[in-house]
């Protein structure tokens, strides 16, 4: 028995002297490519799921296609990345996070391929429902890895500069749209989408392991390696390691990862709280991503090259937005942030409310805005579901979080549809607006500040 307490107060000093090493890290060309090489992906990742919107207005044509089969095809990639957020958050706890990363991008980019094949509305659903299983799964556990290289001062900026990728990737898809679909068709934007992920699977062996996650799963020497590579390569750039300060850690931090842990103690407020801002946010913003080329083209009628063009304003207006979000969110703190974005985004909505939405106009200016608005709490909320767990829930805890995105993410186009087809395009933005309410109020009363604090000391 005191053999056993000597040993496990050991492995609590070695993690506690690892995290404090890790703490001080400066940003080394190293951990740049690591974002940069997980970022190509999940750049890809984004392009990937925002494609089939803009490929839409053309396949609606071609197929003959209802409103309500377009939200059908439309949900399916979203129900597809439920299922993996769910399955690849909890994988990555148990081989890691660099091996389920290279499975999730082997399953999306073979997808993509059958997607170039699909001759029906029917086939097209169901390639992209396994084609989301992949990207449902790499943006979660590509989010836990990044956060786990970066200290708690640099960690907003550094992990949102990462994150900003994945709305820059939906303003690609736009782009490409717009200059390939009308002249090469729908089928050009998949190959657009295939080759660049390929380029980016040989790159995963290029990236060291979470050091985090090897200690937690008591691999104390690989960390030890990794985390020493690190250090030589700040002291070889001349940058700045100041000394290590030791705090205490939890002495869990060893333990199994059980994914029963998310709905226990403080981490049950906490997974309630940020499973509805998923929903709340993603229910929005791919509501009117997914569905705005479409609407331009059905409902007020404008040329092909218009509505894509339309449709990438509102995906260019997000980034630039993103971008902003990232240099300040570390000053600002995420609370504050996410429940004034919120409460803001209901002002564009409600004047689209009232204004009938009945010109493509007004839609073309308010909606960007409540876009952008959102899409700052979008592309974020990855940075602060896996601050809010610890090390051995962090990559199951973001998957089953953004699970509940891709679950918005399946209601918001449906929802669209349905909308429109019985009660007319104004309610769309009415019911936004409902929703925008609700994940503002729920921010305000339960979540919790992060910013500038260690992840072992704000998850025990």
């Amino acid at each position: 028995m005191t053999t056993f307490v000597a040993d496990g107060e050991a492995a609590k000093a070695a993690n506690a002297a690892l995290i404090a090493r890790l703490e001080r890290l400066p940003v080394t060309r190293r951990l740049t490519l690591i974002r940069v090489i997980v970022g190509s992906a999940t750049f890809f990742d984004a392009y990937t799921v925002l494609a089939i919107a803009f490929a839409m207005p053309q396949l609606v044509d071609e197929w003959n296609l209802s409103s309500s089969q377009v939200g059908l095809i439309l949900s399916a990639g979203y129900l597809g990345q439920l299922v993996g957020a769910l399955v690849f958050g909890a994988l990555a706890e148990r081989i890691g996070r660099l091996h389920t990363l290279l499975i999730t991008i082997v399953l999306f980019v073979s997808m993509d391929i059958a997607c170039l094949f699909a001759w029906s509305g029917t086939s097209m659903m169901i390639f992209r429902f396994v084609q989301g299983v992949g990207t449902g799964g790499e943006v979660p556990v590509a989010s836990a890895y990044i956060n786990e290289f970066i200290g708690a001062r640099k960690r907003g900026r550094f992990f949102l500069m990462y994150e900003v990728i994945f709305p820059a990737g939906l303003m690609f898809a736009g782009i490409a749209a717009y200059f390939l679909a009308p002249v090469f068709g729908w089928r050009a934007l998949f190959v657009v989408g295939l080759i660049p992920s390929v380029l980016a699977i040989p790159l995963r062996w290029l990236m060291p392991e979470s050091p985090r996650w090897l200690a937690a799963k008591g691999r104390h020497e690989e960390a030890e390696t990794v985390v020493r590579k690190l250090e030589a390569d700040a002291t070889k750039q001349r940058l700045p390691l100041p000394e290590p300060v030791v705090r205490p850690v939890d002495t869990l931090s060893a333990a199994r990862s059980d994914w029963r842990e998310l709905f226990k103690g403080i981490y049950l407020k906490r997974t309630l709280m940020i499973w509805v801002l998923w929903v709340c946010v993603y229910m929005i913003n791919n509501g009117l991503v997914t569905w705005l080329p479409t609407l331009y083209k059905q409902v007020f009628h404008l040329p092909l090259e218009t509505s894509l063009a339309y449709g990438w304003i509102t995906s260019g207006v997000g980034v630039i937005a993103s971008v902003f979000c990232a240099l300040l969110i570390d000053k600002v703190g995420r609370k504050r942030w996410y429940a004034v974005a919120f409460f803001v985004t209901t002002v564009p909505l409600l004047v689209l409310t009232a204004l009938g939405a009945t010109t493509a106009t007004q839609v073309v200016v308010l909606a960007p805005i409540a876009y952008a608005i959102l899409q700052t709490i979008a592309f974020s909320l990855y940075l602060y579901s896996a601050e809010l767990y610890p090390t051995r829930l962090r990559a199951i805890g973001t998957g089953f979080g953004s699970a509940w995105l891709r679950a918005g993410s399946s209601i918001g186009p449906l929802m669209v549809g349905w909308i429109v087809a019985d009660l007319g395009i104004r309610y769309v933005f009415t019911a936004f607006a409902a929703v925008a309410l609700i994940g503002g109020l729920v921010t305000t009363v339960f979540a919790i500040e992060t910013k500038g604090r260690v992840l072992e000391e704000l998850s025990p």
